[in-house]
């Protein structure tokens, strides 16, 4: 929730003191080079996925390429200092899985972004009805902005969390652990863990770091997939943007990271 709160922050402001389409041309023209751009500045926004979703919608409000805003939405979440330095630390020892972290979830952010310019429906992150800002000083509109947005991303934060906690109750340990050595099956295993259990990007290295029966491979799905899909950010999309859009870009999401942390950890771990 901490990071909900600056998500919405950032989001007002952009709405608040940011001239429409000062952002859009801050990024390269051609949208093939502005999403691996947007993906890179997800370095900048330390939070978790909760906070990403709303400033991404901002983003795409102030004329942003949509595929630029998506790459931005994946990688902020992943590849911000906070969650490489907490997988340091629940990793000791192993630089490598932090490198490949990194690498794997950039390299994913891009190829869905990418993805999206060919495949992808840009009316579908535009919801029917679209809330604009009170008319007045840039302080109101910001404070009615962020006010917005959180009310909105907090009610469908609610919903995911608790379809997540419904998950994580229903799923046993023993379906896990049976999975552990099943090899490319682990991977994918992991990867539908993390979708299931919907765990804060900045805390999931210690979950992962406990599943020693596991492949590094698989523990590194388990880590580029849960800050990109889970239940609770499907539900937050839907809010966001619209269903039918949570609903296409979540499978095209888990395809890629699924085989982004697959490709990297077999290069490198």
């Amino acid at each position: 929730m901490p990071f909900l709160v600056l998500g919405v922050t950032v989001s007002g402001a952009i709405a608040a003191f940011v001239p429409p389409g000062a952002i859009a041309r801050l990024l390269p023209r051609r949208p093939a080079l502005a999403v691996p751009a947007a993906a890179t500045a997800g370095v900048a926004l330390p939070g978790c996925e909760c906070g990403s979703v709303p400033v991404a919608g901002r983003l795409v409000a102030a004329g942003v390429t949509p595929a630029a805003a998506l790459a931005f939405l994946l990688s902020a979440p992943a590849i911000n200092p906070i969650v490489l330095t907490a997988t340091a630390v629940a990793f000791p020892g192993r630089p490598a899985i932090v490198l490949a972290r990194l690498l794997a979830s950039l390299l994913a952010s891009i190829g869905v972004g990418l993805l999206w310019l060919v495949v992808g429906r840009d009316d579908l992150l535009r919801p029917a009805r679209r809330w604009e800002p009170p008319e007045g000083s840039r302080t109101r509109r910001f404070l009615a902005s962020a006010q917005h947005d959180f009310l909105q991303a907090g009610g469908f934060l609610v919903i995911g969390a608790g379809a997540a906690a419904t998950l994580q109750t229903l799923v046993p340990r023993r379906v896990v652990d049976s999975l552990a050595h099943a090899g490319p099956l682990s991977v994918l295993a992991l990867g539908l863990l993390a979708v299931l259990l919907a765990l804060c990007s900045e805390a999931d290295a210690f979950v992962a770091a406990g599943l020693k029966e596991f492949s590094l491979t698989a523990r590194l799905a388990f880590l580029v997939v849960g800050p990109m899909v889970d239940v609770k950010l499907i539900a937050l999309q839907a809010g966001t943007f619209s269903p039918r859009f949570a609903w296409r870009f979540a499978p095209l999401t888990f395809v890629v990271a699924l085989a982004s942390a697959a490709v990297v950890g077999w290069w490198l771990l």
